[in-house]
């Protein structure tokens, strides 16, 4: 079974993006296509590149970029949920994939945007051009949550049916595409 490895990007103490992460962890796992693993970069705590070797030689000396290593080398398929913060991305979704390299490689990923007018809309577009420098595919369609603070009540999303059925087609299509970017990275030339 493919591994899916979800990423909440939001480190700030009032966001929402832990809400986001449960609700569509929730879904991934009643999809039943993939072991699902999550990562909340909040608790994980990366500090701002503090490694002396570049990423690409893989020569880590601190132990939170060794598990963050072997917790994006273990996915066969990423899905990142990502906040918009003043048109873009946080800082701390940059600083996640910038930490390391090859552990990216040939990977498909989704995102789960969410903000308030555009509900993300430039936050991902703006971080496709990123992962695509680390040979990922990022899915052209996203979920995208309009006003997500809205949509919480009690400490919990209340998504509507049309976020739903935009999480089941990105959760299909990663199912299908894993195995054969799996495929891909074992064939690769080392």
């Amino acid at each position: 079974m493919s591994v899916l490895q979800i990423v909440v990007t939001s480190t700030r103490p009032t966001r929402i993006g832990g809400v986001v992460g449960a609700w569509f962890t929730g879904l991934a796992q009643a999809h039943g296509g993939f072991d699902v693993r999550v990562t909340d970069l909040a608790e994980l705590g990366l500090p701002l590149l503090d490694e002396e070797a570049e990423p690409w030689e893989r020569r880590y000396t601190k132990d939170h970029t060794r598990v963050w290593s072997s917790t994006v080398d273990a996915a066969d398929a990423v899905v990142f949920v990502l906040p918009e913060y003043n048109f873009s991305f946080p800082a701390s979704a940059k600083n996640a994939i910038d930490c390391l390299y090859e552990e990216w490689h040939y990977k498909p990923a989704g995102l789960v945007s969410y903000g308030n007018t555009s509900g993300g809309l430039r936050s991902a577009q703006a971080f496709k051009p990123v992962l695509s420098t680390v040979k990922m595919f990022a899915l052209p369609g996203q979920v995208t949550l309009q006003f997500a603070g809205r949509l919480v009540e009690g400490g919990v999303l209340r998504a509507t049916e049309s976020h739903e059925a935009a999480a089941k087609g990105m959760l299909d299509e990663l199912a299908f595409l894993a195995p054969h970017f799996a495929a891909i990275r074992t064939a690769r030339p080392s």
